[in-house]
């Protein structure tokens, strides 16, 4: 079971953290619940009977353990509609990225610390880069996670990396892992308009991305993954303004007035 952090409600993470282990099962009784929360059980029973009422969870008559409930259900089916939309608006633009670099485009969105892929675009070379759609990615480690932290408040990212002396997590010799270094960066990439990836995420790869806005809040982003030969050959600038276009039209595809950044417009 997670602690809770400081400032969170605990009755909020108890609730959470039932969903989460009934997540993991079919159903489960009560005390199966508690032991795996580390809850008590009368505890247990309380956040239980909350979430039946609420529809997030419900039990068996024939057996009496819980499930998750159709609640969760039309949740997650909203998520579902809202990145199927996204991914139909952003598509035409990936497409159209690729076909001007002949490289792998992808989109993806952030979550927390992590970045998930939620559609791509392949390349048209012989060698060329695959992630996944569906998998995820620490978004310190990618350029479309940190096109979309740099545009956001320094209050979150405090809150996503508490620790500002401790390490972040390093998957090549290239990842940034100070929170210092990650903020020069979103300077860099604020005064630019994009974002790069030099083989911080995977060794002989890079990327380069640009943040997708919705609301004035950068919340995507549509990015180039090649090998690194291929993209220090090409023109850094010409790729990161040709994402910035593509980006700020997706953008204004989602409603978004564009008043945060103008400057994708200008260029």
């Amino acid at each position: 079971m997670s602690q809770p952090r400081r400032g969170r409600v605990q009755s909020v993470d108890r609730a959470l953290d039932v969903l989460e282990a009934l997540g993991a099962s079919d159903h489960l009784g009560v005390s199966e619940i508690a032991a795996r929360t580390g809850l008590v059980v009368s505890t247990t029973h309380r956040l239980l009977a909350g979430l039946a009422d609420r529809g997030y969870v419900r039990q068996a008559e024939s057996h009496g353990h819980y499930s998750l409930g159709f609640k969760v259900l039309e949740l997650a089916g909203s998520v579902q509609a809202r990145t199927a939309a996204l991914s139909a608006l952003a598509r035409p633009h990936l497409e159209s990225i690729r076909q001007a670099t002949s490289e792998t485009t992808n989109l993806v969105i952030l979550d927390r610390d992590r970045v998930v892929y939620v559609d791509q675009v392949p390349g048209l070379h012989n060698v060329r880069m695959f992630t996944q759609v569906g998998s995820s990615a620490l978004a310190h480690t990618t350029a479309s996670g940190k096109a979309i932290l740099a545009h956001r408040p320094a209050e979150l990212i405090s809150e996503l990396y508490p620790g500002e002396r401790e390490p972040l997590e390093r998957l090549t010799p290239h990842t940034q892992t100070t929170v210092e270094s990650l903020r020069e960066d979103f300077v860099r990439i604020r005064r630019r308009g994009y974002a790069i990836d030099n083989e911080e995420h995977e060794d002989g790869v890079s990327c380069v991305a640009a943040p997708v806005f919705g609301g004035g809040v950068a919340f995507a982003a549509i990015s180039i993954s090649a090998p690194t030969t291929r993209i220090v050959h090409a023109d850094t600038s010409e790729l990161g303004h040709l994402l910035g276009r593509h980006a700020s039209e997706l953008s204004s595809a989602l409603g978004d007035n564009g008043t945060a950044h103008d400057g994708f417009k200008a260029r």
